[in-house]
């Protein structure tokens, strides 16, 4: 038998039987086997259609199946799939630096590839490090940066806990979240305060010993969390002052996805240090690059740079992000999503108007979430910071009504993500509201 003769249940059978599922409890998983995708939609081997609402993990950017990729990469691995990293380099190595360089803001000048955004992270502390001589990291708490060893202790968020004690220097900056404050998005006291703080701790902790800052540009698992261009400057700001490294980290936020190349560029911020991956390639083969200043650059040329991967560089993934970066642009694919970005966010703004469990809609680009509440005055959470399985009722019935009609989305405590590839259509963004606005009305009934 070979694998396209596979049925349906014996795929799922197979899967459980010799794999692992990440980030679940084994035995809770009821996986969909895929067939194949296209644009924004995904069929299952039933043949059933579901509509990408969340480009899978915020990361197929450019969609589905588009043959321009995947003819760049069969070409490449006809000429060659891999050479040793340090030892030869490739026309697309080349080609593809020099794009990432025209792309990326100035401050950035020259890349080293990974294989994705974890060790990109991971690079990106090595370097911070080595570059400054200090050897604090300071990062949020509302948070992901990856599953490896350095990137989860960065993350802030409860799914480090398993992988502490973490390695040492990781210090915790407050978050920029005016909702859960309370606040008005642009209140510039509540701006300040965050701004204060920050400074505060660095001060406490001893500013010649803080390598540098990472932040997500914008904040993605943890709740598409915006902040406003007085924070993020003023963020830089307080690196400026004590010769601290910025790094923004932009895997997830990277490549169109708020309406812009990287979401730095909509309040104008040179970062030190860029975090690159999943639209890097829109998923398509696994490439991530950790992106550094002229300085840090120069840094590195005579003196050692103590970083390497097996695949750094690889030559597939390469040209894999060559061809995502023309289709950036040939297809206007940063224009459309800053377009239907607006399209999206004021139907998201519709379905919090009419549903009583919608509290909140945040939204830059095709970078947009609902956050669920109990109660829109008190602003109570529908569940629990990190609940327990026996407290998530109300988003598994959701979750379960958007696929049975159709719609794949995140759904992630008490948070519905809205994420769509960049060449969706107003009528593809229509579809999926529907599903969603019909799926609310199950949770406005669980607060009846």
């Amino acid at each position: 038998m070979t694998v396209a003769e596979l049925s349906t249940q014996e795929i799922l059978d197979l899967t459980r039987e010799h794999t692992l599922y990440d980030w679940s409890v084994q035995g809770a998983v009821k996986a969909i086997a895929i067939d194949r995708a296209k644009g924004v939609y995904l069929w299952d081997s039933d043949g059933k259609r579901y509509l990408d609402f969340n480009s899978q993990l915020m990361s197929v950017n450019i969609g589905h199946g588009d043959e321009r990729v995947i003819e760049a990469v069969r070409r490449q691995m006809e000429r060659v799939c891999y050479v040793v990293p340090n030892t030869f380099t490739t026309d697309v190595r080349a080609e593809a630096g020099r794009r990432l360089a025209e792309v990326t803001p100035a401050s950035l000048t020259k890349t080293f590839f990974t294989t994705g955004g974890a060790d990109a992270v991971e690079n990106a502390i090595r370097m911070a490090r080595i570059f400054t001589g200090r050897h604090k990291i300071a990062a949020r708490y509302r948070s992901y940066h990856g599953a490896t060893a350095g990137a989860m202790t960065l993350t802030g968020e409860p799914r480090r806990w398993a992988s502490e004690p973490g390695i040492p220097g990781v210090i915790r900056i407050p978050d920029f979240y005016p909702y859960k404050a309370g606040k008005a998005y642009d209140d510039p006291e509540y701006t300040a305060s965050v701004l204060a703080a920050t400074e505060e701790i660095i001060q406490m902790e001893g500013p010649h010993t803080v390598a540098a800052v990472i932040a997500e540009s914008v904040v993605g698992t943890n709740g598409i969390l915006i902040p406003t261009e007085g924070y993020i400057r003023g963020l830089r700001d307080i690196c400026t002052k004590y010769g601290i490294l910025y790094i923004a980290d932009e895997v997830m936020a990277g490549f169109g996805r708020t309406g812009k190349w990287f979401a730095v560029d909509h309040w104008g911020v040179q970062p030190d240090i860029m975090t690159v991956a999943k639209g890097l390639t829109s998923s398509y083969v696994p490439l991530g690059a950790t992106i550094v200043s002229q300085p840090i650059a120069d840094f590195f040329d005579d003196k050692f740079l103590s970083a390497g991967l097996t695949y750094n560089s690889h030559a597939v993934g390469c040209a894999a992000a060559i061809a995502c970066i023309n289709i950036y642009k040939e297809d206007g694919l940063i224009d459309n999503a800053a377009r239907m970005g607006e399209v999206l966010k004021a139907e998201l703004l519709k379905l919090k108007e009419k549903h009583p469990c919608v509290g909140d809609v945040r939204a830059i680009g095709l970078f947009t979430i609902l956050e669920l509440v109990k109660n829109k005055a008190t602003r109570e959470p529908l569940v629990p910071f990190n609940p327990k399985p026996a407290e998530l009722g109300p988003i598994n019935k959701l979750k379960a009504f958007l696929l049975q009609n159709g719609l794949f989305t995140l759904l992630r405590w008490n948070t519905v993500f809205a994420n769509p590839p960049l060449c969706v259509t107003e009528e593809q963004i229509h579809e999926g509201i529907a599903i969603l606005d019909a799926g609310l009305e199950l949770v406005d009934a669980e607060l009846q």
